[in-house]
């Protein structure tokens, strides 16, 4: 995989559903994974162009997985975009520290985070 592959790392299949529902009607390729093990994996091994990381997950959290990812220097330069439903002041720079490029607040908008995917990671040809 790489090019125009998301990784969405979520354990909450409600949402994954509805960002596997947003994505049928692009290029875009949608990878998923339930918890942050799963996640650190896929993303070594398939180099998504773009990641979805929940911050809320079971066992490791979200920003321990994006610094693991960020570790790998052929992830370095790969977008992330951090999610969480437990936005407090300075969230947001605290998962930019760990690694995330962007960071957007649930409940989100699935047409502000299509806008955002799309300006990270450009939809065309893979």
């Amino acid at each position: 995989m790489s090019g125009k592959t998301i990784l969405y790392v979520e354990d909450n299949e409600l949402n994954r559903k509805i960002v596997r529902d947003l994505l049928k009607r692009t290029t875009y390729v949608l990878s998923e994974a339930f918890d942050c093990e799963a996640g650190v994996a896929k993303a070594l091994a398939e180099k998504p162009g773009l990641i979805l990381m929940d911050i809320q997950l079971p066992k490791i959290s979200g920003m321990d997985a994006m610094r693991q990812i960020r570790a790998d220097p052929a992830m370095a330069a790969t977008p992330i975009i951090a999610i969480t439903s437990f936005a407090l002041s300075g969230d947001d720079r605290k998962a930019k520290a760990a690694g995330a490029t962007d960071y957007l607040a649930k409940p989100y908008s699935p047409l502000d985070l299509l806008g955002l995917i799309r300006k990270l990671l450009p939809e065309g040809d893979k």
